[in-house]
């Protein structure tokens, strides 16, 4: 299981009232709310490993320099020689430190690669793992890793986790109309205004899937376009306007596969006393009440 831990983290954060204080006044919502949903996807799904998958640069400069505006609108300070900073409300960012250091005493292992987001890491360790992967996300982007024959799905949370939807082959192509394995050339065409990514001015998601249907990919809708062949001279003349946007976004949107980091060989597993007692400590210091409990509790249970 292959957590996108800032999209779940950002997803307690305002997910869970934030009542309940540690001692020094720090709210611990988010960090309470990131523990339980993680017991519960844990009782869910059984996993035998889990990795928090982490953004070491959330707005990587190479994907930057290719297109300006990627993430643009969600900088606050850009930072040369280091990862810019993103906007991410005090309280959440004052829990960072608390959430990683949760995750260590369950056990569960962090890995970010550096100049990668936390994307680029699930496709590498989902694309090396050689077992079945769930990976749980909000980003639909990473719909793009879905593969039946491969035993990898997303756990798709935009709908809240009483409402976690599992995305296979079929769903991508239900919902879209495209196979996983075109869904990046998809997002390119119909591009994100949450990512910065303008899209083929034009073409929204049905024209896209439509051309994808047709011509296979976006190299293969671009031949078509410079031939002047299988699609309106309208749509046409959106393609040849966005020659430049096409030559760089297929880079930016595809998730990286194949980064130079190892798949994490640590099972879930019950903790032993001394951790346990450990776990107990961070909890009452921090006053993350029962949330470490039912973690723990369903780790230990599904480690047997």
């Amino acid at each position: 299981m292959l957590l996108d831990t800032a999209s779940l983290y950002f997803r307690a954060f305002y997910g869970v009232p934030d009542k309940v204080k540690a001692p020094d006044g720090t709210s611990v919502n988010a960090a309470r709310g990131l523990l339980d949903i993680i017991a519960k996807l844990v009782t869910l799904y059984r996993p035998t490993h889990v990795v928090a998958c982490w953004d070491d640069d959330w707005r990587p400069q190479w994907r930057v320099d290719l297109i300006p505006s990627y993430k643009s609108h969600r900088v606050v300070e850009i930072v040369v020689d280091g990862p810019d900073v993103e906007e991410v409300p005090d309280p959440l960012e004052a829990q960072l430190p608390l959430i990683r250091e949760a995750l260590t005493v369950l056990g569960i292992p962090i890995v970010g690669v550096a100049a990668h987001e936390a994307d680029d890491v699930i496709g590498t360790l989902a694309t090396k793992a050689g077992m079945p992967v769930d990976i749980v996300t909000g980003d639909r982007d990473l719909f793009q890793l879905v593969d039946d024959a491969r035993d990898v799905r997303v756990i798709y949370t935009a709908r809240g986790m009483s409402n976690l939807e599992i995305v296979t082959d079929a769903v991508v192509v239900g919902k879209y109309g495209v196979l996983p394995s075109q869904y990046a050339d998809f997002a390119t065409l119909r591009g994100d205004a949450s990512d910065g990514l303008p899209g083929v001015a034009g073409v929204g998601e049905k024209t896209a899937a439509t051309l994808l249907q047709a011509h296979g990919d976006l190299e293969g809708i671009r031949a078509a376009a410079e031939a002047g062949e299988g699609m309106s001279a309208g749509v046409r003349a959106k393609f040849l306007a966005a020659s430049a946007y096409l030559d760089v976004a297929p880079t930016v949107v595809a998730v990286a596969t194949a980064l130079d980091v190892d798949i994490p060989d640590v099972p879930l597993r019950a903790l032993d006393p001394a951790e346990a007692d450990a776990a107990a400590d961070l909890a009452e210091r921090w006053n993350l009440g029962t949330s470490m409990v039912r973690a723990m509790a369903a780790i230990a249970d599904v480690a047997g």
